[in-house]
């Protein structure tokens, strides 16, 4: 079996080499091992270092960037060019101990799993006591993860990530930054994959030793969790999703209503008016926030099953704010009453007849893989 190691770097000249070499340590009579180095635009001697280590080691090769990207690029470029059956991720700050990589590719050469996660929080080796916000932050996290996935992870950020070579290359990866983690673990999940997680060891260092994730990073992952999973998320996920779009929305509604009356154009007027711009606010978010398909314009069935929802949504707008004023509630509850009662009817309609997400399939193998399995048993 051959393992290809990818190893983003960026001003690592410090652990760089001992961070190899303990890679190419772990290389056995049934396992070969390809490191492939993407330089990130180092400031320091990184570059020469790699460059240093794949003459001294056939079995390492360097592809540099001409800037800095960030750790997902480094990955997608590292991801084009390995050619091993097995593909895993190494950090070059040795915070992450190589001979755990042996363990966790075993799931991967029995045929058990497409994807392993190595989890820090799993009992397993020793581990650097650090900051507890850190802990904290990753722990709520891999927790927003899990709802939107509706996977069981203990530790959606760890850098140990262990693919079948076909299943990374199949992954379109758009991240350029730390964001890579929630959107990887996302996209799996996506496809359906058999995937294992298996404690490993962790000798985290601090910000003054080269630490470099922070909190703008965290925010980003929150963006993530959300942009990569929402159209696929359960049910009562989206619910909770829309009830903010919703609540957006209905802000604008309620807004435009009473701006409208303010200036003497009647209810019949004013309430449909109102509602049709909380209407277009509500397909921006959506798409913004939510749904992945889009509406084509393009098809007559979709330009009316839209104009349909709406209108029939109007009416019923209309129809409880009206009722709610002549009963002699105020405008605004009344508007507001109606636009909650609006809120469970809309977002089935935009997610059932609007949006309507294809259903997800299990991912299956190209042939070639299929083929090397077939040869290798």
């Amino acid at each position: 079996m051959k393992l290809s190691v990818v190893i983003p770097c960026f001003d690592e000249e410090r652990t760089l080499r001992p961070c190899v070499e303990h890679v190419l340590a772990i290389a056995e009579d049934r396992l070969s091992l390809e490191v492939i180095i993407v330089d990130d635009r180092s400031r320091d001697r990184s570059l020469a270092v790699a460059q240093e280590l794949a003459r001294k080691h056939p079995e390492v090769r360097v592809i540099g960037h001409l800037i800095n990207k960030g750790k997902g690029a480094a990955l997608r470029t590292g991801f084009q060019h390995v050619t091993g059956d097995f593909v895993a991720v190494q950090d070059a700050d040795l915070e992450y101990d190589p001979r755990d990589l042996k363990t966790l590719v075993e799931p991967l050469v029995s045929g058990q799993a497409d994807v392993v996660l190595g989890s820090r929080f799993l009992t397993h080796g020793a581990h650097r006591v650090l900051y507890f916000w850190h802990y904290v932050g990753n722990r709520i996290l891999t927790l927003l993860s899990n709802m939107f996935t509706d996977l069981n992870l203990t530790d959606m950020e760890t850098c140990y990530k262990v693919f079948r070579r076909d299943v990374i290359q199949a992954v379109e990866i758009r991240e350029n930054r730390f964001g890579f983690e929630p959107e990887i673990i996302a996209k799996v999940a996506a496809m359906r994959l058999r995937i294992y997680e298996m404690g490993i060891s962790y000798h985290g260092r601090t910000y003054e030793e080269g630490k470099k994730i922070g909190i703008k990073d965290g925010f980003r992952a929150l963006y993530c969790i959300v942009r990569y999973n929402a159209h696929r998320a359960p049910l009562p996920i989206q619910f909770l999703l829309y009830l903010l779009i919703g609540g957006a929305a209905g802000v604008v509604n309620l807004l435009v209503f009473l701006g409208l009356l303010a200036t003497d154009v009647p209810i019949p007027v004013a309430a449909p008016a109102a509602f049709v711009t909380a209407a277009a606010a509500n397909y921006a978010l959506c798409l913004l926030l939510l749904f992945r398909h889009r509406i084509r314009w393009t098809v007559v069935t979709e330009v009316l099953m839209y104009v349909g929802v709406v209108a029939f949504l109007a009416l019923v707008d209309l129809g409880i704010t009206w009722s709610g004023i002549a009963l002699g509630a105020t405008p605004a509850v009344a508007k507001l009453t109606a636009t909650g009662c609006g809120l469970t009817f809309n977002f089935l309609g935009r997610r059932f007849l609007i949006f309507p997400e294809p259903a997800s399939g299990s991912w299956r193998p190209s042939s070639e893989h299929r083929n090397e399995n077939t040869a290798r048993r």
